[in-house]
């Protein structure tokens, strides 16, 4: 990961901060898992995103698969997903998916994928038959799936939720009052409207959302998001520092010390979250399974 490290210093518009720096040097591995990737044909949100987080995943043989191509019809300011020419579905991606996460012995398996606003369903209809080609492959395996909003749309989520994964993940990304900036093509109520569905159409699902700091938000605004969130009956949540990917993206406006990210854990856990994850380095898939893993 030492590439990926420089990058980061590069792009940040700060010196990494001790406690970041030092846990990204631990980051390395994974070279057999990016080959079996490759060898199917597939992408991992872990990769896209440039996450720092991405050899020690890979080492465990662990991975986020992205379905629906690598391209993006929106354009989030914290994102490094591309966003060029769109990929036509691909009807023999869920197997390939499915296949992977068979050989790779998974028992816990992430499935997300970019946003795609140019399809009917949003791409509900592809991750459904995920999960249900990784029941197929896999029947022991837990299925988490972080999908997009679907512009809000119940019937995408009815489409996905009839698959019955085990965890439905979506992201609030960021407070309120910077999605303007930080992601101009969403709507906070919309993405809050989207875990409380989750839990209407299915009400035993374990729901899950994740939430990056940095962005030049303030200790009452996470405040707020976590109280908005425990309003929608929201389970599990991660907490983790933005790091800016690629200079076109958004500069990080604070690193933020760990002993705030403790703050904010034993916050989420007073509010009532079941599980959560709050340190610097924390990104929403990693170890997604003792996550979600609660009495």
């Amino acid at each position: 990961m030492k590439i990926a490290n420089q990058t980061l210093k590069e792009t940040s518009g700060m010196r990494l901060p001790k406690w970041i720096a030092e846990e990204t040097r631990k980051s390395r591995g994974g070279r057999e898992v990016k080959k079996r990737l490759r060898s199917h044909g597939l992408h991992t949100v872990c990769e896209e995103a440039r996450c720092p987080n991405q050899g020690r995943c890979f080492s465990k043989s662990t991975a986020a698969f992205l379905i629906l191509g690598d391209n993006c019809t929106r354009r989030c300011g914290f994102c490094a997903v591309g966003h060029g020419a769109l990929e036509p579905v691909d009807p023999d991606e869920p197997r390939r998916v499915a296949e992977t996460a068979k050989e790779l012995g998974l028992n816990y398996v992430v499935v997300t994928s970019v946003t795609r606003d140019d399809l009917p369903d949003g791409g509900a209809g592809q991750f459904a038959e995920t999960i249900r080609q990784i029941r197929r492959f896999t029947p022991e395996a837990k299925v988490e799936v972080l999908i997009p909003d679907f512009k809000g749309d119940e019937r995408a989520l009815e489409i996905v939720l009839s698959a019955c994964p085990d965890v439905f993940n979506h992201n609030i990304e960021t407070v309120g009052h910077l999605y303007s900036l930080v992601r101009p093509q969403a709507d906070y109520r919309r993405s809050l409207g989207v875990l409380k569905s989750a839990k209407k159409i299915s009400p035993g699902i374990t729901t899950k959302s994740g939430l990056m700091v940095g962005l030049g938000e303030s200790f009452e605004d996470v405040k707020a998001v976590l109280k908005d969130l425990r309003t929608t009956d929201c389970d599990c949540l991660t907490i983790g520092q933005y790091l800016r990917p690629r200079r076109s993206n958004l500069p990080v406006k604070e690193y933020v010390r760990p002993e705030v990210f403790k703050e904010y854990g034993l916050l989420a856990k007073t509010m009532g979250f079941k599980k959560v994850s709050s340190a610097p380095l924390v990104r929403s898939s990693m170890d997604a399974e003792e996550l979600t893993t609660y009495a």
